[in-house]
C-alpha cells in the first residue's frame, strides 16, 4: 500500500449532492447531523472565527508590514563563485544548478562583482552589476543578458 493507492472506505463518502434532512431513512434526517438546538443549530449561525462579541483572535494579534506584489527575488552569484568553470566555459542559470551554485533561480539571476575571476567566460544571466560586467569582458569573456 503507498499514499497514492488510498481511498476511503466503500460507503464512507457522501456525493455533493447529498440531500440532507429528508427523513430518518436517509441516514442524515430529522436534525440533519446539527445535533439538538443551540445557535450551530439554527439557520443564520455565525461566520468562522467569530467569537460571540469578543474581539477575535485575527483582531487581536498585531499586523505588521506588507509584502510589495511587484517585487522580485533575484538570486546574487559573486564573480567568486563562476571561479569552479573550465576556461571558454558557456555560463548559464543551468550551468548555475548544474554546479549547485544556485538552488533556484527564482525571479532571476545576477552576477555581482565581489572577487576575482581568472578565465575567460562567456556568461548568459539576466542581470550583472557595473564591476562584473567589467572583470569578465576584460579577461575576454561575453556578458549576456537573458
Amino acid at each position: 500500500m503507498e499514499l497514492a493507492n488510498l481511498k476511503p472506505a466503500a460507503g464512507a463518502v457522501h456525493s455533493n449532492n447529498f440531500r440532507k434532512g429528508r427523513g430518518h431513512g436517509s441516514g442524515n434526517g430529522k436534525t440533519a447531523g446539527k445535533g439538538h438546538k443551540g445557535q450551530k443549530a439554527r439557520s443564520g449561525a455565525p461566520r468562522p472565527g467569530f467569537e460571540g462579541g469578543q474581539m477575535p483572535l485575527y483582531r487581536r494579534i498585531p499586523k505588521r508590514g506588507f509584502t510589495c506584489r511587484n517585487s522580485k527575488e533575484i538570486v546574487a552569484v559573486n564573480l567568486s563563485a563562476l571561479e569552479v568553470f573550465d576556461n571558454g566555459a558557456t555560463v548559464d542559470v543551468d550551468a548555475l544548478i548544474e554546479k549547485r551554485i544556485i538552488k533556484k533561480p527564482h525571479d532571476g539571476v545576477k552576477i555581482l562583482g565581489n572577487g576575482e575571476l581568472t578565465k575567460k567566460l562567456d556568461v548568459k544571466v539576466n542581470a550583472y552589476s557595473a564591476s562584473a560586467k567589467e572583470k569578465i569582458e576584460a579577461l575576454g569573456g561575453t556578458a549576456e543578458v537573458i
